[in-house]
Formats: structure tokens, C-alpha cells, sequence
């Protein structure tokens, strides 16, 4: 039986922050394709396969994995030439997770305050979120490259986010797929939920005891606007 939030009741979270891929978007058949349209490029071969394993990380820091150099001549070559596929069509190919788009409307529709702290570049960002019609739920879209100097990690990204935007820790929420996400709203003083229907799905030996799992977006919805009636 669904749950639904108390009436009259705002949310436990007023701000809701978000990874991106893996844990809103299905988008490693598109990255996954322009990593190898990159190598193939370039006229080099990865040193490790190109799989699912390999989404989450910045571009250049993936590359550098990918080529097994951190050569800035080829990584340079390399990251153009995915920037070319990707950020042209390869990104169309991104799908939203089944229940994603629906999980945002119930918040946004409850009074939440949603934003996105993405270790993806802003670019295919903003495009992907165009694309999937999702724009209009985000208050604010964070990515490593957003300033000037880039980001050094995502936990600075979401010290950052919640600075501009007047967060404070006991309002927000951060939402993600792999162990670096729950680390880095760890580092921010931030209660995490790991979304476990997407590709970095955390396993139960990798969740820390303090954060929270749940099963499909719909779960999500429930978990966080029901925090204040538990």
C-alpha cells in the first residue's frame, strides 16, 4: 500500500538534491557509445572495457582510466572527440528511469525545492534535462565545470550549492547512486538515500549504516515526503 504525506504537513526535506546519472537517468548506452566513438577517433585502444562500471566519474578523470595515461596531449584528443558525439546526438539516447518523471512532479507538487549536483558537464546537463522536458523542476543545476576554477569534487560542488542557495543542513536531502554520493553528503552534514533501481545500485555491503536505500522512485516520493509524520 502506498503511503501518502500527512495534509497540511510540509515535507521533512524542503530541498531535495540530486545525482543525475544512474539515480534520475538511464544515460550509459549514450556515454558508454561516445567514449567509444572517442577512442575510435583518436585511433587508440581502451585499457580497460568500456562498460557500465565505468559510468559516474568526471569525463577527464574516466579518460585518463580509460587510456591508462594522463598524457594532457591524449586526453585532450580523446575528451573532444566524446564532447563531439555526445554533446551533438549521443545524448538523445538517455532515457529517464520508469517513474523518475512522476517522483519529480510529486515533489515539486508537495512543496519541495529540487536541485541537481551532477559530476556531468553542464552542457549535456541542461540538454538532457531539455530533452526529457524535466527543466522546469530544478531550481538550480550544478556540475563540476560551473565555475571557474572547475569544482574539485562533488563535495565541494554540494558545499557550494547549498551556500548560494541558502541551505541549511537540517532542511535538504541529497539523493544518489554509488558510495561517492553518500560520501559527499556525509562530508556536508547531509542524511543520504541511495537510489538502488539504477546501474551504480549500491549493494547492502557498501551501504554505511546511517544511510538509507530504496527500491523504485515511487519509494523515494514516499520517503521523503513522509519523513515528518515518522
Amino acid at each position: 500500500m502506498t503511503a501518502h504525506p500527512v495534509p497540511g504537513r510540509m515535507p521533512r526535506y524542503a530541498h531535495v538534491l540530486f545525482d543525475l546519472d544512474g539515480t534520475l537517468i538511464d544515460s550509459a548506452p549514450a556515454i558508454l557509445a561516445s567514449y567509444r566513438d572517442a577512442f575510435a577517433a583518436a585511433g587508440c585502444e581502451p585499457v580497460v572495457p568500456i562498460d557500465s562500471s565505468i559510468v559516474g566519474p568526471p569525463l577527464l578523470e574516466t579518460l585518463q582510466m580509460l587510456a591508462g595515461t594522463a598524457d594532457a596531449g591524449v586526453i585532450e584528443a580523446l575528451a573532444a572527440g566524446f564532447k563531439a558525439s555526445y554533446d551533438s546526438t549521443g545524448y538523445r539516447q538517455t532515457a529517464a528511469y520508469e517513474g523518475v518523471g512522476e517522483m519529480l512532479q510529486r515533489l515539486a507538487n508537495a512543496g519541495c525545492t529540487l536541485a541537481i549536483a551532477t559530476n556531468k558537464r553542464l552542457l549535456p546537463t541542461q540538454l538532457i534535462l531539455a530533452h526529457l522536458g524535466w527543466a522546469q523542476h530544478f531550481a538550480a543545476v550544478y556540475a563540476l565545470d560551473l565555475f571557474e576554477p572547475r569544482l574539485p569534487h562533488k563535495a565541494a560542488m554540494i558545499a557550494r550549492l547549498m551556500q548560494d542557495l541558502g541551505i541549511a543542513r537540517d532542511q535538504a536531502v541529497y539523493v544518489g547512486d554509488r558510495s561517492e554520493d553518500g560520501e559527499s553528503a556525509d562530508a556536508n552534514g547531509l542524511p543520504f538515500i541511495a537510489a538502488t533501481w539504477g546501474y551504480g545500485s549500491l549493494s547492502s555491503a557498501e551501504m554505511s549504516p546511517h544511510w538509507r536505500a530504496v527500491p523504485t522512485p515511487a519509494a523515494l516520493a514516499d520517503a521523503i515526503l513522509n519523513a515528518a509524520a515518522s
